[in-house]
């Protein structure tokens, strides 16, 4: 399906536009000539992808942290009276920390929830009555780890299990009012995110900060850009759930096969396969 003629001339808001998922989508859906309301923490990376987008008025760009709810409230009023009401939101925004959960302080908990979770939560309450006016869609992005648990990923993977449960519960509720809500689910993408993320406590192998990065860069074996055109095709089949890689649909199939026993299973397979963080 291609789906650049469905977002044409549509109003599309993306979190974590300035690298990553968040660029690609940002990039196929301007080339679609749709409408982008971008935001990023970081307003260099942000500027980076306007460039890349080139001259246009159908873009506007703010710096926006998903942590800070009232600034979600804001932002949403500002998306509204510029360019009016949001056909789509593209909940990509997140951050990971490495680390056991019993060695790791609290706060680092808190702090990947407060983005990861609570940030998708924020940005649907806040957008969810324009997307109702405009009978459009809500795409949550969560991950591979939003169904399987992975060792030193204990907050990342509950935020994500919950970005699913949430997408899911909310995809029913929205029904009745023409509204579409997509959980997605990457594998290895490749991304910054593992690059960026804070190491609270080093895992227990011996493997040293660089032989970790060099692991998720081999597993990311599917590109942003790959990523956003299977993310896009599926929101615009108003699918409830996106897969997103090869390695992505083995790893839920093991899952489902052997719900209890999936990390050994997962464990015997070739090097690299569960080395996976969205």
């Amino acid at each position: 399906m291609d789906f650049t003629q469905h977002f044409s001339g549509k109003t599309c808001v993306i979190t974590g536009a300035g690298s990553g998922i968040g660029r690609a989508l940002a990039l196929a859906l301007s080339k679609a000539g749709a409408h982008l309301a971008l935001s990023d923490i970081n307003e260099n990376s942000l500027a980076e992808t306007k460039s890349l987008l080139g001259p246009s008025n159908k873009v506007m760009i703010d710096r926006l942290d998903v942590a800070n709810a009232d600034a979600i409230a804001a932002y949403a009023e500002h998306v509204k009276a510029a360019i009016g009401n949001a056909d789509y939101v593209f909940n990509v925004a997140g951050i990971a920390r490495v680390g056991s959960f019993d060695e790791s302080p609290l706060s680092s908990f808190e702090t990947v929830m407060n983005v990861n979770l609570y940030g998708v939560v924020r940005m649907s309450k806040a957008f969810l009555g324009q997307l109702k006016e405009t009978k459009g869609g809500l795409v949550n992005i969560s991950s591979i780890f939003g169904m399987i648990g992975f060792p030193g990923q204990a907050e990342y993977c509950a935020a994500k299990f919950a970005v699913r449960g949430f997408s899911e519960t909310l995809a029913t509720e929205m029904e009745p009012h023409g509204v579409s809500v997509t959980s997605v689910h990457p594998g290895g993408v490749a991304t910054n995110i593992a690059r960026s993320a804070k190491v609270d406590v080093m895992p227990a192998n011996g493997r040293t900060r660089e032989e970790m990065d060099a692991e998720f860069d081999k597993a990311a074996i599917t590109t942003a850009d790959q990523a956003a055109k299977i993310i896009l095709t599926g929101t615009a089949k108003g699918k409830r759930r996106v897969i997103v890689g090869k390695d992505a649909k083995l790893v839920q199939l093991i899952q489902r096969l052997f719900p209890e026993n999936y990390f050994k299973v997962l464990s015997k397979l070739k090097p690299g396969t569960t080395d996976l963080l969205k």
